[in-house]
């Protein structure tokens, strides 16, 4: 099932991408809540995340890496601005130094996250929000939407497996 679709607004500044997954809402949450589940999915294979630190809950920051087949190892954060478990989550991301600082904190954008559940199928919306048009154009030049579409499409082989209880 998985990867449905993606869209990009440059009037609305947002990048959509939509998946499906024939799994409870709750099981995908264990996909963004689990760090060791998230770090399975959350890189295109080419270049496997890394998870530091994380915690779904408001006001917490998560840090992460990616590392590249080359070995470079871009960081980044979120900063958990809400969380509605098992249907709702939304996050402030960037860049990071290795510390897990923001190179940038003007350099953000917002993804919110939706799980829509009907007869055991979830859909999963994510919309990512930017500051500029410039902004966004810059972040599909460097790969982002093609990144998340191979993501996403790890998810399957991870929900198949028993959940984290």
């Amino acid at each position: 099932m998985t990867f449905v679709s993606s869209s990009k607004d440059t009037e609305n500044l947002t990048l959509t991408l939509v998946a499906e997954f024939a799994a409870d809402a709750k099981r995908v949450w264990q996909v963004w809540e689990d760090a060791r589940q998230l770090e399975r999915w959350w890189g295109p294979p080419s270049y496997p995340a890394t998870f530091v630190t994380h915690e779904l809950s408001p006001g917490h920051r998560s840090h992460y890496y990616m590392t590249g087949p080359d070995g470079e190892q871009p960081h980044g954060w979120w900063e958990v601005t809400s969380v509605e478990a098992p249907d709702r989550l939304e996050f402030i991301d960037g860049f990071a130094n290795e510390d897990g600082s923001p190179q940038d904190p003007e350099d953000t954008s917002t993804t919110v996250v939706t799980l829509d559940e009907d007869g055991g199928t979830t859909r999963m919306t994510m919309v990512a929000s930017f500051r500029s048009l410039e902004q966004l154009q810059r972040m599909v030049e460097m790969g982002m939407e093609e990144g998340l579409k191979e993501a996403i499409g790890q998810i399957d082989a991870i929900l198949a497996e028993s959940p984290v209880k």
